[in-house]
């Protein structure tokens, strides 16, 4: 879906927070989760944001040479897995690594929730960080999540394997 729309909550276009090295961190609008807590609960909404394109979005990436990967999240980034599916696939076709935050487990992700988009799109993410984020289990000590129950999966060998593999 070339050139696809997407509505964002917004970008940081060198992150060094959002997974190793500097990154591409796409926040995308509209989330179902509504964490209690939640870091970013002005992305909740799913008429909040902006509206962009896909080709908009790729042509930040493809400006920046000292990016190691992009990471995907929100808001809820599986809720617009359609138009996510191409700027994965870009990215991995230049040799960036691909994370993606998700409020839904791994296994639901697997069964097509919260859309059969959301399949394919763990397809060419390399790292997913899965789980809620529980106000309770939260901890500043933790790398890469914001509480103790959220997952750190490689993808890959998960899908591989049949069951999550957590990333090293």
């Amino acid at each position: 879906m070339p050139n696809a729309t997407i509505r964002i909550h917004g970008t940081a276009d060198d992150s060094i927070v959002d997974g190793p090295g500097i990154r591409f961190a796409l926040f995308t609008q509209g989330c179902k989760h509504q964490c209690p807590g939640c870091h970013n609960p002005t992305a909740q909404p799913f008429d909040g944001g902006s509206v962009t394109t896909t080709d908009a979005l790729w042509q930040r990436v493809e400006n920046n040479p000292l990016l190691k990967g992009i990471t995907l999240t929100g808001g809820e980034p599986f809720e617009q897995a359609e138009p996510l599916i191409e700027l994965a696939k870009r990215a991995r076709d230049k040799g960036l690594d691909v994370w993606a935050y998700s409020g839904y487990l791994f296994d639901q992700l697997l069964e097509g929730l919260p859309s059969t988009a959301a399949r394919d799109l763990l397809e060419y993410c390399d790292v997913l960080v899965d789980g809620p984020y529980v106000q309770e289990l939260r901890s500043y000590t933790l790398k890469w999540r914001g509480s103790s129950n959220q997952r750190i999966i490689d993808v890959p060998a998960s899908l591989a394997a049949g069951k999550v593999v957590e990333w090293q």
